[in-house]
């Protein structure tokens, strides 16, 4: 694949809102043609609206990530109009927002069909193209999450887990195979995205992702930097660096931390309002890129400016590990 997004063919699964919104309008202002896949018609309509006034080229495929069968056929689609395809960005997601005991069976199957098989469906039908051609990339939309699960989370931690075994597993095999399909995973901090008010809550106080918070198209430019120069992983933001490497220094000081602070963090002084969600069905409208928290999102910070920068991306990572221990300490002690 060219290095040059210009002629590219790239799918984007969640492409209606969030991140996957973002991604394809970053996509497709670099002039590649993008398919947008999602259940939510009415933002998959606005994505291509917002990618063919910038001047490029989109195709809409409203379809449910957890059915294996239409995410191929859309994926056949996609080759037959196009020829190809040349990235493979997943990133649908539906989630609950509750504690453990209050999460039912169905609403874990659930965000497990979406949120980790969605990827698998996705992921295979992006090399049922690639291999033959022996070119292309996957990209897997991960979180910090992956690595360190927090309270009310679970089953959106759990997927999240699961996509990056899933993924290791396949680089190896792809290695074994001597295969050039590229494959890279891109952990996230929180971002400021429709999902807040969106999931499906079942606590009595609105939802916020984990402060600070990244705006949707400081995410998207990294997304289009993987895709450009696929590295194995990419952790994006300080927070994403802090989760991963505590979760490897000091673990058992994490779940305690989280015991007394992890619930707050994630609720704001205001009663939930929602009415209705989209764990199983969709609603209307179009929920655009970002969330409710515009005023409090920010661009990206020093390490994400960083991010491909090996060398100096390692030294600061370094730093960043060997404070964690300190600074944990002291929240605890407040």
């Amino acid at each position: 694949m060219a290095k040059r997004m210009g002629g590219a063919v790239v799918v984007v699964t969640g492409a209606s809102s969030g991140v996957g919104r973002a991604c394809a309008r970053a996509f497709g202002t670099r002039g590649a043609r993008v398919a947008l896949i999602a259940r939510n018609e009415d933002g998959l309509k606005a994505a291509d609206d917002e990618i063919r006034r910038a001047g490029g080229t989109a195709m809409v495929l409203p379809l449910d990530v957890a059915d294996a069968a239409a995410v191929e056929e859309a994926a056949a689609r996609v080759e037959a109009e196009w020829g190809r395809i040349d990235v493979w960005v997943n990133c649908a997601m539906a989630t609950v927002f509750a504690p453990v005991k209050d999460t039912t069976p169905d609403e874990y199957r659930r965000v497990t069909e979406v949120t980790y098989l969605g990827y698998v469906h996705g992921t295979l039908a992006a090399l049922k193209r690639m291999l033959p051609r022996d070119e292309g990339t996957i990209v897997q939309i991960g979180s910090a999450l992956a690595y360190r699960s927090i309270p009310l989370q679970s089953a959106y931690c759990a997927a999240k887990a699961a996509i990056r075994g899933f993924t290791d597993s396949l680089r190896s095999e792809l290695i074994h195979d001597g295969s050039h399909v590229k494959l890279t995973m891109v952990q996230l901090p929180a971002v400021n995205t429709p999902q807040s008010i969106r999931q499906r809550n079942k606590l009595d106080r609105q939802a916020q992702p984990v402060p600070p918070l990244f705006s949707p198209e400081s995410i998207a430019e990294l997304v289009v930097r993987a895709a450009e120069h696929p590295l194995r992983e990419m952790l994006i933001g300080r927070p994403t660096f802090q989760a991963v490497w505590a979760q490897k220094l000091v673990p058992g000081l994490l779940d305690l931390y989280l015991g007394k602070y992890g619930y707050e963090s994630q609720l704001i002084d205001q009663p939930n309002r929602q009415h209705g969600d989209i764990l199983c069905e969709t609603l209307p409208g179009d929920p655009g890129a970002h969330g409710p928290y515009r005023d409090r999102e920010q661009g990206p910070d020093l390490l994400m400016r960083l991010t491909g920068r090996p060398v100096v991306r390692t030294g600061l990572m370094g730093a960043a590990a060997a404070a964690i221990g300190a600074a944990a300490a002291a929240a605890w002690r407040r």
